[in-house]
């Protein structure tokens, strides 16, 4: 068994996050592991030791423990998508990798399609194997997993950590289609001990049934690799879906099962895709969050107080709106009288931000009303705008006083953030197409 250094990173909150280094090629590949993963451990369990060795062969290749999990911070609440993502940017930003490949399996591949959304100048290119957007079956995505493979799942997690689970998941795999091994079953004990704790996953599996980062796909502009397995058909129907979704993505199924004597097929197709430039996009478009904010009842208010009177509160009113936006890292965009135009890299952290402002302008005797929406912006001398910017507009325009609403994309990919919502129903926005389902934001204190 080779040892290979591990070392650590520490985020803005106090967690350590485990990292390693392998390889000296020409492109730097940041790979994620599915739901178990350990640094150390990886590379001799057969399911991903053989890959991880033939992509050091030939690149920089950067591997990470999420925390909670593996050789990270243990003691540390589940991360919901907005944090993985972050944690992903801290450790590329320690090795010097400025614009790499990111690639992955299943769930690996959600904050990789987020952070080349988001920060699209970040992300060379994305190798996404066994793509799924989503796990759970919906009217609209027919390739989820039923109710009844979730609930055999999470009794499955009654034996986490032990060699029964192997066995356990095997069967929830065999519902679905999927046949492992006898080594891929006792392996699968020995990790799940080695990845956490048996509350951490139940919470990790929690947030993953919640994911859904359909609507964030069409903002991904770096060049994708989807890589199915021809033998699931039904995987391969979920990776031309997927392909349909991100505008410069390529499906090429593998025969193989990603295994050992199988690692050559899938070479054969990542590294000809690792020698691509990114393609420049057509429009400089990025993946925001908008959010908006305006004092309910403001005109009757200036009338109360007078004109001198409402000034002085306007102002005290911005000084705390900037105060959450900068402790949230939120970027201003406008100001508009009494309402605020402002975008954030992550939808959890503009949900906190709202509910923050709300609670701390109740001390100047007023009330605020808030509506955030993430989607595709175009961005217009530096500012973010489009369809997305007037959908969080209009969103605002329906939230009662003290109220944040949000868009069903949002709810979606905020899962396990502590947040709880209440369905305000589909509303009809001004000048925006279809009708739209709403949320009413509120803290969750079971998963706070």
């Amino acid at each position: 068994m080779q040892i290979r250094d591990t070392r650590y990173v520490r985020t803005l909150d106090g967690a350590y996050i485990a990292y390693q280094v392998a390889g000296e090629g020409p492109i730097d590949l940041a790979w994620g592991f599915d739901f178990t993963g350990n640094v150390d451990l990886a590379w001799e369990w057969p399911v991903t030791g053989p890959l991880l060795r033939a992509l050091a062969a030939s690149c920089r290749l950067i591997l990470h423990d999420r925390r909670g999990t593996g050789l990270s911070s243990r003691n540390v609440a589940a991360p919901n998508l907005e944090t993985r993502v972050s944690d992903l940017r801290l450790v590329l930003d320690e090795v010097g990798a400025e614009c790499p490949v990111l690639g992955g399996i299943n769930e690996a591949g959600a904050p990789n399609v987020m952070l080349a959304a988001t920060e699209p100048q970040r992300v060379r290119s994305i190798v996404w194997l066994e793509p799924f957007p989503r796990v759970v079956w919906a009217p609209d995505f027919p390739w989820g997993v039923s109710h009844n493979y979730v609930e055999r799942e999470e009794r499955s997690l009654n034996l986490w950590g032990t060699n029964q689970y192997g066995e356990a998941w095997a069967e929830a795999e065999a519902a679905a289609g999927l046949v492992l091994s006898p080594e891929q079953r006792l392996m699968a004990g020995v990790m799940s001990r080695h990845t956490a704790t048996p509350d951490m996953a139940r919470e990790l599996d929690y947030i993953w049934y919640e994911t859904d980062v359909r609507a964030v796909l069409p903002s991904v502009q770096a060049p994708t690799l989807l890589v199915p397995r021809k033998r699931y058909p039904r995987k391969v129907d979920v990776a031309t879906y997927v392909a349909s979704l991100i505008p410069h993505a390529t499906v090429t199924p593998v025969s193989g099962d990603f295994g050992p004597d199988d690692i050559e097929e899938v070479v054969r197709v990542i590294h000809p895709f690792l020698g691509l430039e990114p393609r420049p996009p057509e429009l400089e478009t990025v993946l925001a969050t908008v959010l908006f904010t305006d004092i309910v009842g403001s005109t009757h208010k200036q009338a109360a107080l007078g004109d001198h009177a409402w000034k002085k509160l306007v102002e005290h009113h911005h000084e705390m709106v900037r105060d959450a936006l900068t402790r949230w890292h939120g970027v201003e965009n406008d100001t508009a009288g009494d309402g605020f135009y402002a975008t954030f890299d992550g939808p959890a952290r503009a949900i906190r931000c709202a509910l923050e402002i709300t609670e701390r302008v109740r001390d100047l005797g007023i009330q605020i009303r808030a509506g955030i929406h993430t989607g595709e912006c175009e961005l217009i001398d530096g500012k973010a705008a489009g369809l997305t910017v007037s959908i969080g507009a209009r969103i605002a325009a329906h939230a009662a006083a003290s109220e944040v609403l949000v868009s069903q994309t949002v709810k979606d990919l905020v899962a396990g953030s502590g947040f709880s919502f209440q369905d305000r129903g589909k509303r009809k926005l001004a000048g925006v197409p279809d009708r739209w389902r709403l949320y009413r934001v509120a803290l969750s204190d079971s998963r706070s």
